[in-house]
């Protein structure tokens, strides 16, 4: 087990969102942004930049990692296009306060027909349906997810409905 691979999780993540230069085995060197690293395999995971806003995504096995050399911190623009790599390309297109928009007018809209709903999660973004269904942004019927399917695909009939009307 290497130095690396040695680590905590929270020292790992001192390097989420920066710069860095990792020294890997075979005298292969990588550089990028660090967006996570795995805590059980200890893997770093690139991002670089290219030109057209095309993202290159790289990981760095974690038994291979021998040095990671931070280069620059993230600023907060770069923070967030970081965090932007994997969203769902429907939630790029709205704005915070759009999302929270749609979010109020659907939980309105689902309590006004009598459906219990509550918000859950550290920001209150995810919906929950009577406590068996949850619902994400941009809260259309395909961010939908439960494990009673029945219940699944009644809501997502019912949001599909309540889209359809809003357009």
């Amino acid at each position: 087990m290497n130095d690396w691979q040695k680590k905590s999780p929270l020292d790992w993540e001192t390097y989420v969102n920066k710069m860095v230069k990792v020294a890997a085995i075979e005298k292969h060197e990588y550089e990028g942004w660090v967006l996570t690293v795995d805590p059980v395999s200890a893997s770093i995971v690139l991002a670089t930049f290219l030109e057209n806003e095309k993202v290159s995504i790289s990981v760095v096995l974690g038994h291979a990692v021998q040095e990671v050399k931070i280069l620059k911190e993230g600023d907060d623009e770069m923070k967030q296009r970081l965090s932007c790599i994997f969203a769902p390309e429907e939630s790029k297109a709205y704005s915070p306060e759009e999302l929270e928009k749609r979010k109020n007018d659907l939980k309105t809209w689902l309590e006004t027909n009598h459906i219990p709903v509550t918000e859950q999660g550290e920001s209150g973004r995810t919906l929950c349906v009577a406590g068996v269904l949850t619902i994400d942004p941009p809260y259309g019927p395909e961010e939908c997810s439960s494990s009673n399917e029945i219940i699944l695909s009644r809501v997502q009939g019912l949001i599909q409905g309540y889209h359809e009307k809003q357009q």
